[in-house]
């Protein structure tokens, strides 16, 4: 397959399904790019993630919520 028949298949797409389509894009990249996944350095990437919930929960919350479930 070649990039014209994939860009005829996104033109098809509804606009809506973009955003999903580049993350899976992505996703692949990250799956099968060498040079992201040859070097196993910890990143921080999920950092900021539940941010949302930070004012709902504290640290302790937290602990207690993951003795439950274990």
């Amino acid at each position: 397959m070649d990039t014209k028949q994939i860009n005829k298949r996104i033109k098809r797409i509804p606009q809506s399904l973009i955003p999903e389509v580049m993350d899976y894009i992505d996703f692949l990249i990250n799956k099968y790019d060498t040079s992201v996944n040859g070097n196993k350095s910890f990143t921080f990437s999920w950092e900021g993630g539940l941010s949302d919930v930070a004012n709902k929960y504290s640290a302790l919350d937290l602990q207690h919520k993951s003795l439950e479930w274990r």
